[in-house]
């Protein structure tokens, strides 16, 4: 699943194009996604222009010049590409190709979901906070009011393994799997370790290893492991730069460590770490 960088990425790629543009046609190539599409999407949106392109947690919003807010999730394979007037004649539409913007410089947005399990919502902008997708979220992890001590105020009381509660919306958006493994292992603290003791300097250690995993990403377009590419069609090239995640077995890249990476299971995901440099 696309995670925090993956959609900040694809945010950015998009605001170039789409920021300021009318959309002058919307075809809608089915009826429906992880849920059905809005009624009369297409009337709603044409002629429509596209204020802001934002971002919380894993949602793409899209600022509609009428008070409304496009809400879009990618899902679990959900990309947005972009076309020129000839990059659009020269390649047809690809059967998962399910939502097409045409904007009114000539410039083409699709949204390919093979999976369906994406989302597009229209919301009216000042009830977006108080929609059911975004009540109860947790703080923005790269927001300047997020460090250690907001991190252990959220963790506090939680028996929970810290990995769960890396995970868990609620309590922190938008981490994910790859990036909760990565920052585990940056800040020395085990997957394993429950989530109430991770306070004062454990807290700060994690919050600010958290920040430089998801900058790390973002720089470098997220990480392609199947289906995440930018809007301009680049893949993204984090992958090659993990230190634990999908490593089992490989040696730890901490200097004289000597141990290996370790897979366990949590909560039905796979975690990757190190048990010697992580306690």
């Amino acid at each position: 699943m696309p995670e925090l960088p993956e959609v900040e990425t694809v945010r950015r790629g998009l605001i170039p194009r789409m920021v300021g543009r009318r959309i002058a046609r919307l075809t809608q190539r089915r009826k429906d996604l992880r849920v059905p599409l809005p009624s009369r999407f297409a009337e709603k949106l044409e002629g429509r222009t596209i204020l802001a392109i934002d971002r919380r947690a894993k949602y793409l919003l899209l600022r509609l010049d009428v008070g409304e807010t496009l809400v879009v999730h990618l899902g679990m394979s959900g990309r947005m590409t972009l076309h020129d007037a000839q990059s659009a004649a020269e390649h047809p539409f690809d059967r998962h190709d399910h939502v097409v913007f045409d904007l009114d410089d000539g410039w083409q947005v699709r949204f390919n979901d093979a999976r369906r399990f994406g989302l597009m919502l229209l919301i009216p902008t000042e009830a977006v906070a108080e929609h059911k997708a975004f009540a109860g979220l947790g703080p923005e992890p790269l927001d300047e009011l997020f460090d250690g001590p907001a991190l252990a105020a959220r963790l506090k009381g939680k028996r929970t393994p810290i990995k769960a509660a890396l995970l868990d919306q609620k309590t922190l958006v938008g981490v994910g799997n790859i990036y909760a493994c990565e920052a585990l292992f940056l800040s020395g603290i085990s997957p394993r370790r429950s989530a109430h003791t991770v306070q004062g300097v454990r807290a700060a250690r994690l919050a600010d290893a958290i920040k430089e995993v998801l900058l790390r990403s973002i720089d470098d377009g997220g990480s392609t492991l199947r289906d995440h590419v930018q809007p301009g069609g680049e893949l993204g090239y984090f992958q090659t730069r993990f230190n634990v995640y999908d490593r089992s077995g490989a040696p730890c890249p901490t200097p004289d460590c000597g141990h290996l990476v370790t897979r366990l299971v949590q909560s039905g995901r796979s975690t990757f770490y190190c048990a010697r440099c992580q306690r």
